[in-house]
C-alpha cells in the first residue's frame, strides 16, 4: 500500500531513539537506587520522586515503541501508517503523570496524620544525586525535542521535568527538616510537587485529546486559510473544508472548491496545493473542484447560484 503514496507516512526518528534508550538505561538504574533509599528513609518525597520514575521508565518504554512503530510504512489496513500511536502514547503518559500526582496528594494527607520519622540525611544524599541525573536527562531529552519535535516525546520531557522538581522539592524539604526539626515539610512539598506534575500530565493529555478530536492543529487558523483558497484565481467558492493533524508535524487537509466554468480544475488543484506548501507548510492536501449546477449541495448550493446571479448579470452587461 505504501507504494501507492505521493508522501511517505511514517516517521524515521533515528536521534529520538538513541535519546530515548540512553535516557532509559539512566533512569531505570537510578529508580532502582531512589526506591531503596525511600523505603530505607520513610521519605515520601523521595517515594513519590521513586513512584515517579518508575512511571518514567515504563513511559519512555511506550515512548520508544511509538517511535519504532512511526517508522513502519502504511499498509492496506492502516493507511496513514502507525503515526497515531504517538499520539496515543502521549496521552497514556499525561494519564499517568496525573494519576501519580493523585497518589502523592493522598499519601501526603495521610501522613500530616501518621506523622513518620524520616532519615533525612539518606534523604538528602540520594535527592542531590537525584538531582543531577535528572538535569542531565532533561537537557538530553530537550535537545532531541529542537531535533525533532514530537508530542511523544514532550510527554516523556515532562516526566523528567517533574523529577527535576521532585529532587529540588526533596532537597528543599531534608534541608526544611533539618534546620527546623519540623516534618510536616516533607508531605507539603510533596503535595506542592504533585501539582506541578499534574498541571505537565493535564497539558499533555489535553494537546493529545485536541489530535485524536482531530481539531484543527495549533498555530493554525481555518478561516485564514479558507480565504486564501479562495483568493486562487478561478475559485469562486471554498466549503466543506477539514483540517487536521495525524501526528505531530503531520497534518491533513481536505476541500472542496466551487471553480469557474471556463478554467481547468488540474491548474486550480495545482496552485492552491503551491500556496498551501509555500504558506502554510501543508505538504498533504486533498482539493475537489466541481461545479454548483453539476455537482448537487442541496440548500448551500442553491444559495450560492442565487447569490451569484446579481455578480453575473452585472458581467454580461460589461461585455
Amino acid at each position: 500500500m505504501g507504494d501507492f503514496h505521493h508522501l511517505a507516512h511514517v516517521k524515521e526518528q533515528a536521534a529520538s531513539r538513541r535519546t530515548l534508550w540512553i535516557v532509559l538505561g539512566l533512569t531505570l538504574f537510578f529508580t532502582i537506587v531512589e526506591v531503596i533509599g525511600g523505603i530505607v528513609s520513610k521519605s515520601l518525597a523521595l517515594l513519590s520522586d521513586s513512584a515517579h520514575m518508575i512511571s518514567d521508565v515504563a513511559a519512555l518504554g511506550l515512548s520508544l515503541l511509538a517511535v519504532q512503530l512511526a517508522s513502519r510504512r502504511p499498509n492496506s489496513r492502516y493507511t496513514y501508517g502507525y503515526l497515531r500511536f504517538e499520539t496515543i502514547a502521549a496521552l497514556l503518559n499525561g494519564l499517568a503523570l496525573c494519576a501519580i500526582s493523585v497518589g502523592i496528594f493522598i499519601e501526603g494527607a495521610r501522613r500530616f496524620v501518621t506523622r513518620p520519622e524520616i532519615d533525612y540525611g539518606i534523604m538528602l544524599t540520594i535527592a542531590v544525586i537525584g538531582l543531577i541525573v535528572n538535569i542531565v536527562l532533561t537537557i538530553v531529552l530537550s535537545r532531541s525535542m529542537k531535533e525533532e519535535n514530537n508530542l511523544n516525546i514532550k510527554s516523556a520531557l515532562w516526566h523528567f521535568i517533574g523529577d527535576l522538581l521532585s529532587s529540588i522539592g526533596v532537597i528543599v524539604s531534608a534541608a526544611l527538616i533539618y534546620f527546623t526539626g519540623w516534618h510536616l515539610f516533607d508531605p507539603i512539598i510533596s503535595i506542592i510537587i504533585g501539582g506541578i506534575i499534574f498541571g505537565g500530565g493535564a497539558k499533555i493529555i489535553r494537546q493529545s485529546f485536541r489530535v485524536l478530536m482531530e481539531s484543527v492543529p495549533e498555530g493554525y487558523e481555518l478561516e485564514e486559510i479558507r480565504k486564501d483558497i479562495a483568493k486562487v484565481e478561478g475559485v469562486l467558492d471554498v466549503h466543506e473544508m477539514h483540517f487536521w493533524a495525524i501526528s505531530t508535524d503531520h497534518n491533513i487537509l481536505t476541500a472542496h472548491v466551487f471553480i469557474r466554468a471556463d478554467i481547468q480544475p488540474f491548474c486550480v488543484i495545482l496552485a492552491i496545493n503551491e500556496m498551501l506548501k509555500e504558506k502554510y507548510k501543508i505538504m498533504h492536501a486533498t482539493i475537489q473542484t466541481e461545479h454548483a449546477q453539476i455537482h448537487p449541495h442541496g440548500e448551500y448550493g442553491r444559495q450560492f447560484l442565487e447569490d451569484r446571479k446579481p455578480r453575473e448579470k452585472e458581467l454580461a452587461g460589461t461585455t
